[in-house]
Protein backbone atom coordinates (compact mmCIF):
# COMPACT_ATOMS: atom_id res chain seq x y z
CA UNK A 1 0.00 0.00 0.00
CA UNK A 2 1.40 3.40 -0.95
CA UNK A 3 1.90 6.09 1.66
CA UNK A 4 -0.24 9.20 1.04
CA UNK A 5 1.64 12.39 0.31
CA UNK A 6 1.75 15.00 3.07
CA UNK A 7 -0.38 18.08 2.63
CA UNK A 8 1.44 21.11 1.20
CA UNK A 9 0.07 24.64 0.87
CA UNK A 10 -0.48 25.05 -2.87
CA UNK A 11 0.58 28.71 -2.59
CA UNK A 12 4.09 27.82 -1.48
CA UNK A 13 4.91 24.35 -2.77
CA UNK A 14 5.16 23.34 -6.45
CA UNK A 15 3.42 20.04 -5.86
CA UNK A 16 0.53 18.52 -7.82
CA UNK A 17 -0.64 14.90 -8.10
CA UNK A 18 0.60 14.74 -11.68
CA UNK A 19 3.78 16.81 -11.32
CA UNK A 20 6.10 18.22 -8.69
CA UNK A 21 9.42 20.01 -8.48
CA UNK A 22 12.40 17.63 -8.43
CA UNK A 23 13.39 18.87 -4.95
CA UNK A 24 10.24 17.19 -3.58
CA UNK A 25 11.15 13.72 -4.82
CA UNK A 26 11.01 11.32 -1.90
CA UNK A 27 8.80 13.71 0.06
CA UNK A 28 5.60 13.48 -1.98
CA UNK A 29 3.98 11.22 -4.51
CA UNK A 30 3.58 12.56 -8.05
CA UNK A 31 3.42 11.08 -11.52
CA UNK A 32 6.65 12.83 -12.46
CA UNK A 33 9.23 15.21 -11.06
CA UNK A 34 10.90 18.01 -13.02
CA UNK A 35 13.81 20.32 -12.35
CA UNK A 36 12.13 23.22 -14.09
CA UNK A 37 13.44 26.06 -16.24
CA UNK A 38 14.68 29.38 -14.92
CA UNK A 39 12.90 32.37 -16.45
CA UNK A 40 12.06 35.89 -15.33
CA UNK A 41 9.14 38.27 -15.63
CA UNK A 42 9.36 40.26 -18.85
CA UNK A 43 5.96 41.95 -18.57
CA UNK A 44 5.52 45.15 -16.58
CA UNK A 45 3.48 43.14 -14.08
CA UNK A 46 2.16 39.60 -14.48
CA UNK A 47 -0.93 38.13 -12.80
CA UNK A 48 -0.47 34.83 -11.02
CA UNK A 49 -3.56 32.63 -10.71
CA UNK A 50 -4.44 29.42 -8.87
CA UNK A 51 -5.70 27.90 -12.13
CA UNK A 52 -4.92 28.50 -15.80
CA UNK A 53 -8.07 30.47 -16.53
CA UNK A 54 -8.27 34.19 -17.26
CA UNK A 55 -11.73 34.48 -15.74
CA UNK A 56 -10.46 33.35 -12.34
CA UNK A 57 -9.30 35.89 -9.76
CA UNK A 58 -5.60 36.41 -9.13
CA UNK A 59 -3.66 35.22 -6.09
CA UNK A 60 -0.85 37.74 -6.50
CA UNK A 61 1.26 39.51 -9.10
CA UNK A 62 4.85 39.10 -10.25
CA UNK A 63 6.85 42.25 -10.92
CA UNK A 64 9.10 42.97 -13.89
CA UNK A 65 12.47 41.25 -13.58
CA UNK A 66 11.58 38.84 -10.80
CA UNK A 67 12.78 35.25 -11.18
CA UNK A 68 10.21 32.57 -12.01
CA UNK A 69 10.96 28.86 -12.13
CA UNK A 70 8.74 27.12 -14.69
CA UNK A 71 7.75 23.50 -14.02
CA UNK A 72 4.97 23.06 -16.56
CA UNK A 73 3.77 24.72 -19.77
CA UNK A 74 0.57 24.23 -21.73
CA UNK A 75 -0.01 24.44 -25.47
CA UNK A 76 -2.48 27.28 -24.97
CA UNK A 77 0.01 29.67 -23.40
CA UNK A 78 0.14 29.04 -19.64
CA UNK A 79 3.12 28.33 -17.39
CA UNK A 80 2.99 26.87 -13.89
CA UNK A 81 5.85 27.71 -11.59
CA UNK A 82 7.24 29.46 -8.54
CA UNK A 83 8.14 33.10 -8.03
CA UNK A 84 11.67 33.58 -6.76
CA UNK A 85 10.98 36.61 -4.56
CA UNK A 86 8.56 35.00 -2.11
CA UNK A 87 8.11 31.43 -3.35
CA UNK A 88 4.51 31.86 -4.48
CA UNK A 89 3.29 29.12 -6.81
CA UNK A 90 0.74 29.48 -9.58
CA UNK A 91 -0.12 29.95 -13.23
CA UNK A 92 1.00 32.88 -15.40
CA UNK A 93 0.71 33.67 -19.08
CA UNK A 94 3.82 32.33 -20.82
CA UNK A 95 3.96 35.42 -23.04
CA UNK A 96 4.84 37.47 -19.96
CA UNK A 97 8.06 35.53 -19.33
CA UNK A 98 11.50 36.07 -20.75
CA UNK A 99 15.02 34.67 -20.38
CA UNK A 100 16.50 34.50 -16.90
CA UNK A 101 18.65 37.45 -15.83
CA UNK A 102 20.83 38.47 -12.91
CA UNK A 103 19.36 41.76 -11.60
CA UNK A 104 21.57 44.49 -10.22
CA UNK A 105 19.04 47.19 -9.21
CA UNK A 106 15.47 47.70 -8.00
CA UNK A 107 12.98 50.38 -8.95
CA UNK A 108 12.64 52.80 -6.02
CA UNK A 109 10.34 55.37 -7.61
CA UNK A 110 6.66 54.48 -7.38
CA UNK A 111 6.87 53.66 -11.08
CA UNK A 112 9.17 54.46 -13.97
CA UNK A 113 8.97 54.30 -17.75
CA UNK A 114 11.19 51.89 -19.63
CA UNK A 115 12.31 53.45 -22.93
CA UNK A 116 13.75 51.85 -26.07
CA UNK A 117 16.76 54.13 -25.64
CA UNK A 118 18.14 56.85 -23.40
CA UNK A 119 15.70 59.59 -24.28
CA UNK A 120 12.48 60.58 -22.50
CA UNK A 121 11.05 61.68 -25.85
CA UNK A 122 10.99 58.08 -27.09
CA UNK A 123 7.64 56.26 -26.83
CA UNK A 124 7.90 54.09 -23.69
CA UNK A 125 8.06 50.33 -23.90
CA UNK A 126 6.34 49.97 -20.56
CA UNK A 127 5.78 51.28 -17.04
CA UNK A 128 7.35 49.26 -14.24
CA UNK A 129 6.50 49.50 -10.56
CA UNK A 130 8.40 50.04 -7.35
CA UNK A 131 10.17 46.81 -6.41
CA UNK A 132 10.70 45.71 -10.00
CA UNK A 133 14.15 44.33 -10.85
CA UNK A 134 16.47 45.36 -13.66
CA UNK A 135 19.97 44.53 -14.86
CA UNK A 136 22.04 47.66 -15.42
CA UNK A 137 24.90 47.35 -17.91
CA UNK A 138 25.90 51.00 -18.17
CA UNK A 139 24.92 54.65 -17.91
CA UNK A 140 24.62 57.56 -20.29
CA UNK A 141 23.43 61.16 -20.15
CA UNK A 142 20.97 62.73 -22.58
CA UNK A 143 20.30 66.48 -22.29
CA UNK A 144 21.54 66.47 -18.71
CA UNK A 145 19.47 63.50 -17.51
CA UNK A 146 21.24 60.29 -16.56
CA UNK A 147 19.82 57.00 -17.79
CA UNK A 148 20.59 53.45 -16.73
CA UNK A 149 21.08 51.17 -19.73
CA UNK A 150 19.53 47.74 -19.21
CA UNK A 151 20.56 44.30 -20.41
CA UNK A 152 17.56 44.03 -22.74
CA UNK A 153 18.58 47.20 -24.59
CA UNK A 154 16.05 49.48 -22.90
CA UNK A 155 16.74 52.41 -20.58
CA UNK A 156 15.23 53.94 -17.45
CA UNK A 157 15.93 57.13 -15.55
CA UNK A 158 18.87 56.28 -13.30
CA UNK A 159 17.66 58.21 -10.27
CA UNK A 160 14.58 55.96 -10.11
CA UNK A 161 16.76 52.94 -9.21
CA UNK A 162 18.68 51.74 -6.18
CA UNK A 163 21.29 48.95 -6.08
CA UNK A 164 20.16 45.55 -4.82
CA UNK A 165 20.82 45.32 -1.11
CA UNK A 166 20.16 49.00 -0.41
CA UNK A 167 18.42 49.37 2.95
CA UNK A 168 16.33 52.27 4.23
CA UNK A 169 16.10 52.86 7.98
CA UNK A 170 12.50 54.06 7.84
CA UNK A 171 10.76 51.61 5.53
CA UNK A 172 7.34 52.83 6.71
CA UNK A 173 8.06 56.00 4.73
CA UNK A 174 7.98 53.82 1.60
CA UNK A 175 4.48 52.68 2.53
CA UNK A 176 3.47 56.31 3.11
CA UNK A 177 4.49 57.16 -0.45
CA UNK A 178 1.85 54.68 -1.61
CA UNK A 179 -1.02 56.50 0.13
CA UNK A 180 -3.90 56.85 -2.30
CA UNK A 181 -2.94 53.80 -4.36
CA UNK A 182 -6.11 51.88 -5.29
CA UNK A 183 -6.89 48.70 -3.40
CA UNK A 184 -6.65 45.61 -5.61
CA UNK A 185 -7.20 42.10 -4.30
CA UNK A 186 -4.03 40.20 -5.17
CA UNK A 187 -2.40 43.36 -6.50
CA UNK A 188 1.28 43.92 -5.82
CA UNK A 189 2.24 47.07 -7.74
CA UNK A 190 1.95 50.81 -7.28
CA UNK A 191 -1.01 50.76 -9.67
CA UNK A 192 -3.01 48.63 -7.23
CA UNK A 193 -2.22 46.42 -4.26
CA UNK A 194 -3.68 44.72 -1.23
CA UNK A 195 -2.87 44.87 2.47
CA UNK A 196 -0.14 42.23 2.61
CA UNK A 197 1.50 43.42 -0.60
CA UNK A 198 1.83 46.89 0.92
CA UNK A 199 3.64 45.55 3.97
CA UNK A 200 5.72 43.11 1.90
CA UNK A 201 6.97 45.65 -0.64
CA UNK A 202 7.54 48.48 1.82
CA UNK A 203 9.32 46.29 4.37
CA UNK A 204 11.57 44.86 1.65
CA UNK A 205 13.22 48.27 1.35
CA UNK A 206 14.08 47.99 5.03
CA UNK A 207 15.80 44.68 4.40
CA UNK A 208 12.90 42.51 5.59
CA UNK A 209 11.85 39.59 3.38
CA UNK A 210 8.19 38.98 4.24
CA UNK A 211 6.04 36.20 2.85
CA UNK A 212 3.20 37.23 0.54
CA UNK A 213 -0.13 36.72 2.32
CA UNK A 214 -1.34 38.11 5.63
CA UNK A 215 -1.75 34.68 7.27
CA UNK A 216 1.86 33.87 6.37
CA UNK A 217 3.07 37.22 7.72
CA UNK A 218 1.05 36.76 10.91
CA UNK A 219 2.86 33.48 11.55
CA UNK A 220 6.38 34.32 10.35
CA UNK A 221 7.19 38.04 10.12
CA UNK A 222 9.56 39.24 12.81
CA UNK A 223 8.61 38.39 16.40
CA UNK A 224 5.21 38.28 18.06
CA UNK A 225 4.66 40.89 20.76
CA UNK A 226 1.82 41.30 23.24
CA UNK A 227 -1.24 42.83 21.62
CA UNK A 228 -3.61 43.03 24.57
CA UNK A 229 -2.06 46.36 25.58
CA UNK A 230 -1.36 48.52 22.53
CA UNK A 231 0.38 51.32 24.42
CA UNK A 232 3.80 49.96 23.50
CA UNK A 233 3.31 49.94 19.74
CA UNK A 234 6.15 51.26 17.59
CA UNK A 235 6.32 52.60 14.06
CA UNK A 236 6.70 49.62 11.74
CA UNK A 237 4.90 47.07 13.90
CA UNK A 238 2.49 44.89 11.92
CA UNK A 239 -1.04 44.51 13.30
CA UNK A 240 -3.12 41.53 12.23
CA UNK A 241 -6.73 40.54 12.00
CA UNK A 242 -8.10 37.36 10.49
CA UNK A 243 -7.30 37.99 6.82
CA UNK A 244 -5.89 41.50 7.17
CA UNK A 245 -2.70 43.33 8.09
CA UNK A 246 -1.94 46.99 8.78
CA UNK A 247 1.28 48.88 9.44
CA UNK A 248 1.55 50.89 12.64
CA UNK A 249 2.48 54.41 11.55
CA UNK A 250 2.54 56.03 15.00
CA UNK A 251 1.20 55.18 18.46
CA UNK A 252 -2.21 56.49 17.42
CA UNK A 253 -2.43 55.75 13.69
CA UNK A 254 -2.07 52.92 11.23
CA UNK A 255 -1.57 52.63 7.50
CA UNK A 256 -3.13 49.95 5.32
CA UNK A 257 -4.52 49.03 1.93
CA UNK A 258 -8.14 48.31 2.70
CA UNK A 259 -11.55 47.62 1.24
CA UNK A 260 -13.19 50.36 3.33
CA UNK A 261 -11.60 53.32 1.52
CA UNK A 262 -10.50 51.10 -1.40
CA UNK A 263 -7.09 52.79 -1.19
CA UNK A 264 -3.92 52.80 0.84
CA UNK A 265 -4.97 55.11 3.68
CA UNK A 266 -4.10 56.35 7.17
CA UNK A 267 -6.65 55.75 9.92
CA UNK A 268 -6.71 56.64 13.62
CA UNK A 269 -5.67 53.49 15.47
CA UNK A 270 -8.55 53.21 17.94
CA UNK A 271 -11.19 54.12 15.35
CA UNK A 272 -9.82 51.56 12.90
CA UNK A 273 -9.77 48.79 15.51
CA UNK A 274 -13.37 49.57 16.47
CA UNK A 275 -14.53 49.73 12.85
CA UNK A 276 -12.78 46.52 11.84
CA UNK A 277 -14.11 44.69 14.90
CA UNK A 278 -17.62 45.24 13.54
CA UNK A 279 -16.75 43.62 10.20
CA UNK A 280 -15.87 40.10 9.07
CA UNK A 281 -12.25 40.64 10.17
CA UNK A 282 -13.20 40.88 13.87
CA UNK A 283 -10.75 41.63 16.65
CA UNK A 284 -6.99 42.09 16.48
CA UNK A 285 -5.37 38.66 16.45
CA UNK A 286 -1.72 39.65 16.85
CA UNK A 287 1.08 42.16 16.48
CA UNK A 288 4.53 41.39 15.19
CA UNK A 289 7.69 43.49 15.30
CA UNK A 290 10.33 43.31 12.58
CA UNK A 291 13.94 43.14 13.66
Amino acid sequence: MSTPSPSFDRRRHPVRPDLAALSYKGRVEADRFVEGTSRCIGADVLDLRPVAQLEKGIDTQALHGEAFQVFDETADGWSWGQLGTDGYVGWVRTSGLTEAAAPTHRVRALRTFRYPGADLKFPPLGLISIGSLVTVTGHTVTRGLEYALLSDGSAVVAQHLVPLGSVEADWVAVAEELIGTPYLWGGRSSLGLDCSALSQIAASFGGHALPRDSDMQAAEAGEAIAHEDLSGLKRGDLMFWRGHVAIVRSPDSLLHANGYTMTVAIEPLEAAIKRIAATEWGVVTGVRRLG
